[in-house]
């Protein structure tokens, strides 16, 4: 995280603020996560230099130069083409070229080029999602928030041979997963 230059993936006027640990916002209703819990998620995740990682909610694309410091490549989505578009932008002129920024669809993820090492999502779930799991490779870990839209839990999934096991890393609050399998766009 040291590598990255947080300010340069919030809005001009949040660049004086940028490195407190609080979420600040990054237009059409997100926020760029508080630098505590992108350094939770990214350590739980227990990447090797060799990880492919798919990063769920581009966001301002600040988490995946994070992930892109500590992987082989990185696919990360977004479902808002303005945010997407933006990231791209951003990652590109900061020379992140590990990184490939996708527009996502109604679907959880990016089953094109599964299956990943790893998976980040920025954005709270309202329940696990399997969706996300079958994109793993055995021995895989997913980080995902799960609860309702005020509040979830951390959960840290590994996939198995025969299933996954789950463990709870704390209490968070995120943004809501939309798309298919997450939260209805219009609820």
């Amino acid at each position: 995280m040291e590598r990255v230059p947080r300010e340069a993936f919030v809005p001009a006027a949040s660049a004086k603020v940028a490195y407190e640990d609080a979420p600040l916002p990054i237009g059409e209703g997100q926020t760029i996560s508080q630098p505590y819990i992108v350094a939770m998620m990214v350590s739980a995740l227990e990447l090797r230099r060799t990880d492919r990682v798919l990063e769920v909610g581009t966001g301002s694309g600040y988490q995946a130069a994070v992930l892109s410091c500590l992987a082989s490549e990185v696919v990360t989505v977004e479902r808002m083409a303005s945010l997407a578009d933006s990231a791209r932008e951003r990652l590109n002129t900061l020379e992140y070229s590990n990184v490939e920024v996708r527009l996502a669809g109604p679907e959880l993820g990016w089953t094109r080029e599964s299956p990943y090492d790893a998976i980040v999502v920025a954005a709270g779930a309202p329940r696990l999602a399997r969706e996300l799991i079958d994109q793993l490779v055995v021995g895989g870990r997913l980080i995902i928030p799960v609860g309702s839209k005020e509040a979830q839990e951390l959960m840290k999934v590994s996939r198995t041979a025969d299933g996954f096991s789950v463990r709870t890393l704390g209490s968070c609050r995120f943004v809501p997963l939309i798309g298919a399998g997450a939260w209805p766009e219009n609820d």
